[in-house]
């Protein structure tokens, strides 16, 4: 597959030559006798810095389609209202599969584990899992509630969008903002399982980097877009359509994927994470983890993030004197955490890939008893090569973020998670100072 780089930027792709009008967006005739369509991200007056839209030249326009049909949903949420508030700290071992007899494709197979806010007032965010077996044959889904950041960690999936195709492995992610109509395929057999971020309030985009400079974290021209392509498709198709948590879904006449031609800044794109820049003391201390943020989608006040998109890759531990895991923390910050996988080192033992957990606002969480007393205890500082078969992530919020009854009824919850902490001890040493200046 062939792919545009870089980030916040104006792209163009046309799968046929010349199927992009000269000079102008909408003229009486498009080439090739296409309709012109524009998507709009933003409202028009967003000032231009931050306005996303794209113009689709496409086969037939998007409102051909039957009337909506509400369809039962279960488990996605979008409304968090009502959800279950609790400060408890849950860790979830790995998310199930799909069993071998069952059809499941990515939309039947999402499950919403909590969030916050509500799609309605555009505030707030959502954290599903997805499990499934079965491609989206003659289906598309679009989501009219957010953009989806999507973190496979088992199994490659293809995504076939409106501007074109992405490939996804772990290790990767996917970004389908709100409108896009997409579908998720398995180019091999077997099951799929992943993790999904999904943002009300606006967009995601890089961080600033302030003092670090130029360069580094994630650079732009890491991010791919896919180019143009199109299916000429007639048949039943089905479009399924989320809208304020609900799912509706209507019949088409032909395939949704018909854009021949595309422009403008309102592009999904995926990431690999192996080009994550990463930056880390040299001297001492463990740095705070907003290092490691990918993405970050902002609230209305600088520096406070509706949802982070923080990783935890491979790198060197270089430094003194240090106690290199994380420190113990309590947070003005939901903290909701997965395993893609390998061994997280605060706790290499509990935290499995394809599992997950959440550390809500002010809850007290960090290494457990274990790693604490290997790590203290350890002689020396030499340079330490994180693994590099290891990686985990975190979805960071500044709001609180309650849990949804499936999470904790239906998925695999660890009942007795709060027990890992418990060997904690007091080593309190009123003595520690005569002890010190003896050894001076």
């Amino acid at each position: 597959l062939k792919y545009l780089t870089g980030f916040d930027g104006e792209f163009a792709s046309e799968a046929l030559k010349d199927a992009l009008p000269k000079n102008m967006n909408n003229p009486k005739k498009c080439p090739y006798g296409l309709y012109a369509e524009q998507l709009s991200g933003t409202s028009f007056t967003t000032p231009r810095v931050h306005n996303q839209r794209t113009w689709f030249y496409r086969i037939v326009p998007s409102c051909k389609h039957g009337k909506y049909q509400k369809i039962e949903n279960k488990y996605i949420i979008a409304d968090f209202s009502k959800q279950i508030a609790t400060p408890e700290r849950f860790r979830w071992n790995p998310f199930p599969m799909p069993k071998d007899e069952e059809k499941i494709d990515f939309i039947d197979g999402i499950r919403t584990v909590g969030g916050a806010g509500s799609a309605e007032t555009k505030t707030g965010f959502a954290v599903h899992v997805y499990a499934a077996n079965t491609s989206m044959s003659n289906k598309a889904f679009v989501n009219s509630d957010g953009d989806l950041l999507i973190v496979p960690q088992h199994g490659d999936i293809l995504i076939t969008t409106e501007c074109g195709l992405l490939a996804v492995k772990p290790g990767e992610i996917a970004v389908i903002q709100r409108g896009h109509k997409f579908k998720v395929g398995f180019p091999e057999k077997g099951s799929r399982r992943g993790y999904i971020c999904e943002v009300f309030d606006g967009h995601f985009v890089l961080p600033d980097l302030g003092p670090i400079g130029a360069n580094g974290l994630a650079n732009p021209r890491d991010f791919l877009h896919p180019t143009a392509r199109f299916e000429d498709k007639e048949g039943q198709y089905t479009l399924v359509q989320k809208f304020l948590g609900g799912m509706f879904e209507a019949e088409l006449e032909r395939s949704p994927f018909d854009v021949v031609a595309w422009h403008g800044n309102y592009v999904p794109y995926k990431y690999d994470m192996s080009n994550f820049v990463a930056v880390n003391s040299v001297t001492v201390d463990h740095m705070d983890p907003s290092i490691f943020t990918v993405l970050t989608c902002q609230t209305t006040s600088p520096g406070v993030a509706a949802v982070d998109f923080v990783i935890f890759p491979p790198r060197m531990a270089v430094q003194k004197k240090t106690f290199r895991p994380p420190y113990y923390h309590r947070n003005c910050m939901s903290e909701f955490m997965g395993n893609i996988k390998g061994q997280y080192d605060a706790k290499p033992e509990g935290f499995q890939p394809g599992g997950g957990s959440l550390h809500s606002i002010m809850a007290g969480h960090g290494p457990d008893a274990g790693t604490f007393d290997k790590c203290s205890e350890e002689k020396g500082d030499p340079p330490v090569q994180m693994p590099l078969n290891a990686l985990a992530f975190m979805f960071e919020s500044t709001y609180f973020m309650r849990v949804t009854e499936w999470a904790l009824k239906e998925a695999p919850l660890e009942k007795d998670y709060h027990k890992c902490w418990a060997g904690l001890k007091s080593k309190f040493d009123p003595e520690w100072r005569k002890g010190n200046d003896a050894k001076k």
